[in-house]
């Protein structure tokens, strides 16, 4: 089972390509900078796409959008 449920998340983020998008951006940015939101013993994830799902799930990613 995948956790954080992305029902759960789908409640944040309003579509599941948006989801996708912010997801891989913020798993990008951890793995290029190890620039964590949490402690890593915090996250239940061992991989970034996880962990930021796990993040978004928190509200720790803030998402701009343009008007």
């Amino acid at each position: 089972m995948i956790y954080p449920s992305v029902d759960k998340i789908l409640n944040i983020i309003g579509s599941k390509y948006e989801l996708v998008y912010v997801a891989a951006i913020r798993s990008e940015q951890m793995n290029e900078n190890k620039h964590f939101q949490m402690k890593e013993s915090e996250y239940k994830s061992k991989k970034g796409i996880g962990r930021a799902l796990e993040e978004i799930e928190k509200g720790l990613v803030k998402i701009k959008k343009d008007e």
